[in-house]
């Protein structure tokens, strides 16, 4: 991705919320082209999606079709988090689009920029990053893959109040989204060279520059208002949709 102008937007958590969100993110996918020249999704777009052999989750084939429709149009990079990120092959080889699980590193107006989800590198309660490193674990993929996906799926939907973030109380959402602000300070200050580090993951939109041009952001939930970001040569724009 080489792009002057980026759209953010991410964790919006789809088949958790109600039909609005996902219908509104279909009008805004639309609005991308008239917003910017690249679009970078932050990850949890879903609030479950695991890529099979031959299978996907059929409730989010709409938005996946409109996003490879997008992607014929402009660059687009997909990152998956900690509810989505088994998407490895269906994304970028059958899609089209660039899907990262880990850092994704690109070019924004001609210099480098940095973008991962965020999760498990500042939990604010241990639960948490214990639970991200059994989920990411090779075999604990293996043996979800090996099941039946609408078993797979019956399964998440039983214990989706343990793998989601609904239960976390505000005071550790601002503690995790002030830990994630000072991680991305510390890395643009390691890297001098890095114009942009982008996350999601807290649901808690934020800006924050660390010298001339050179930024953090987070564009917030999109379940929480329809909110997106717009980096421009010049400056950021946290907004809403349709603003």
């Amino acid at each position: 991705m080489n792009c002057q102008q980026l759209v953010l937007v991410g964790d919006a958590h789809l088949g958790r919320e109600s039909p609005d969100t996902e219908a509104a993110l279909l009008e805004f996918l639309d609005a991308v082209p008239g917003l910017g020249d690249g679009l970078l999704v932050t990850g949890d777009l879903f609030e479950f999606w695991f890529t099979w052999g031959r299978a996907v989750p059929r409730q989010g084939l709409r938005v996946a079709s409109a996003l490879a429709g997008l992607g014929r149009r402009l660059p687009v990079l997909l990152l998956g988090g900690n509810h989505d990120r088994w998407g490895a092959g269906f994304w970028d080889d059958d899609l089209g689009l660039r899907f990262a699980t880990g850092e994704a590193r690109f070019t924004l107006q001609g210099r480098p920029a940095l973008a991962l989800h965020g999760d498990g590198l500042l939990e604010s309660h241990w639960s948490a990053a214990l639970l991200g490193r059994i989920l990411r674990h090779p075999a604990t993929i293996r043996m979800y893959a090996a099941l039946h996906p609408d078993l797979g799926l019956w399964l998440v939907d039983h214990v989706s109040g343990v793998l989601g973030d609904r239960d976390r109380t505000p005071e550790e959402i601002a503690t995790g989204a002030t830990r994630q602000e000072a991680w991305a300070r510390a890395r643009l200050e390691a890297e001098p060279d890095l114009q942009l580090v982008v996350m999601g993951h807290t649901h808690w939109p934020a800006q924050l520059e660390v010298g001339p041009g050179r930024r953090y952001v987070n564009p917030g939930a999109w379940f929480d208002g329809y909110r997106y970001a717009v980096v421009t040569p010049g400056a950021v724009s946290l907004t809403r949709f349709p603003g």
